[in-house]
């Protein structure tokens, strides 16, 4: 088991000021809700909210390609600020987060990533009972078994450049975790090549059967 690598419930995560924080999860998963419990509403950059900015409809799949250009954009801007940004989209492929890590690289900042992965089957129970857009079951079903094959071995997405790992698997978890803060906004993190090379504290809590 690598060190500081602690397989107990999730209840505190600390994040270097000014971080990068990518949430990573399936539809469904909270993290729009887990997004809003901990952070300020102009912290956040939502990937539905950038679609409804683009095209006035957050489901618009045709307009995600517009969508995240703005996201990215704004998530630079802010980095460059020392600004604590949190990056709410799923997050399950590893193109997508590997994009945002070169953002957090390029502004010398640290990345965190927080993964939400209660088993699919509240995952779909969630989505079904959306008040508003839904996605198709599928395609739900398409994202867990996408993020399942990167969430394997001892150390999953570390390899990626994050500076820490976060596992929250057990969905009561996400109402109860809290964010610690620690550093200095105005230090600049020294990335030569990875930021994973950085020392990082990483609490994971193991998943529930899917």
């Amino acid at each position: 088991m690598p060190s500081g690598v602690h397989h107990a419930r999730v209840t505190v995560i600390e994040l270097p000021a000014g971080a990068l924080v990518v949430l990573v999860g399936v539809s469904g998963s909270g993290k729009s809700t887990f997004a809003e419990r901990h952070f300020a509403p102009t912290a956040i950059l939502s990937s539905d909210a950038f679609r409804a900015m683009v095209a006035d409809d957050a489901a618009d799949q045709r307009a995600t390609r517009a969508a995240f250009e703005l996201l990215h954009l704004a998530a630079r801007r802010r980095l460059e600020r020392r600004r604590l940004t949190v990056v709410d989209a799923t997050s399950v492929t590893r193109p997508a987060r590997l994009s945002l890590v070169a953002i957090s690289r390029e502004t010398r900042r640290p990345a965190v990533a927080i993964v939400l992965d209660p088993p699919l089957a509240i995952c779909l129970e969630r989505n079904a009972k959306r008040p508003g857009r839904r996605v198709d079951p599928n395609v739900v079903a398409r994202q867990a078994e996408e993020l399942s094959g990167w969430l394997v071995g001892p150390d999953p997405l570390h390899d990626e450049g994050f500076a820490a790992v976060h596992h929250v698997g057990d969905p009561g978890a996400v109402s109860t975790v809290s964010i610690a803060r620690s550093g200095r906004r105005g230090t600049a993190w020294a990335a030569p090549g990875r930021l994973d090379a950085l020392p990082a504290r990483r609490l994971t809590d193991r998943r529930t059967a899917r």
